[in-house]
């Protein structure tokens, strides 16, 4: 079979599956794993997929459908497998008497679900959604940081009143978000989000990323938090393998979340 005619049936393998696994495909075409790799370097090249962990997914959509407005209802939903396995990791980060910064993203909110209850920690929050929630919670002591209330945000509150609250804090971990990661590091739509993005990692001693897939290797309008303070970054496996090795060259470490497990649960 030549190239083209194997890269062509790898393309209709993406379309009828929705991914490819190398070492399936190795096995398919009877040839070495590095030998498939390079086909799907050379598809990405040419713009018919995106490379991930161990294999490729079609190419991701625009970055600016990713950017319209978020109804609550949406944001605050069930979530996708890998967006619900992202969470639950970040949540087995917190250890005792831990305090820890958990904001108003969706994924961050599906952090909840997860949070132990045999153990004492704290949650600093600047969401009033986030904030209804864990204060149910016996085990954990929870502060609502202060603000100019907007309604379009969900409840989220980042002005200047509450970048300075959060400042006061010391906080062992930070767990960070936005709307795009890269080898930069995040970035958002608006300077408000960004500059309070920034003020949650300096005062963190550890900086954990939630980065789902559909935010990996896109920039958005305004950076927030620099790559160099981020620590960790939890992502899933369909994430573009090109901007992950960029991302981890500058980062601690890379850890991706078993979807498989939230998959069999809905």
């Amino acid at each position: 079979m030549l190239a083209e005619q194997r890269r062509q049936k790898i393309l209709e393998l993406l379309q009828a599956e929705g991914r490819v696994i190398a070492k399936d495909l190795s096995e398919h075409f009877q040839m070495s794993i590095d030998s498939i790799r390079r086909d799907l370097t050379i598809m990405e090249d040419q713009g018919t997929l995106q490379k991930t962990y161990g294999g490729a997914i079609p190419l991701a959509v625009s970055p600016k459908v990713r950017t319209l407005p978020q109804g609550e209802a949406r944001r605050y939903g069930e979530g996708e497998a890998h967006q619900n396995a992202i969470s639950k990791l970040a949540a087995s980060y917190i250890q005792e008497n831990d305090t820890v910064f958990i904001g108003g993203a969706g994924i961050q909110y599906g952090m909840l679900k997860y949070l132990r209850d045999d153990i004492p920690f704290t949650v600093v929050t600047n969401s009033i959604k986030i904030a209804e929630e864990v204060r149910k919670k016996e085990n954990i002591a929870a502060y609502l940081i202060g603000g100019r209330l907007r309604a379009e945000s969900a409840g989220s509150i980042i002005d200047t009143i509450a970048i300075e609250m959060i400042s006061k804090f010391t906080l062992d971990i930070g767990f960070v978000t936005g709307g795009s990661l890269d080898a930069v590091g995040l970035s958002t739509a608006t300077p408000e989000g960004a500059a309070f993005a920034r003020a949650v990692a300096r005062v963190s001693r550890r900086n954990i990323c939630l980065a789902p897939h559909e935010k990996v290797g896109h920039r958005m309008f305004i950076s927030s938090i620099p790559i160099e303070e981020i620590d960790t970054v939890l992502t899933d496996v369909a994430a573009s393998e090109t901007a992950i090795k960029e991302i981890e060259k500058k980062v601690t470490a890379v850890v991706y979340a078993d979807q498989a497990s939230e998959e069999n649960n809905q």
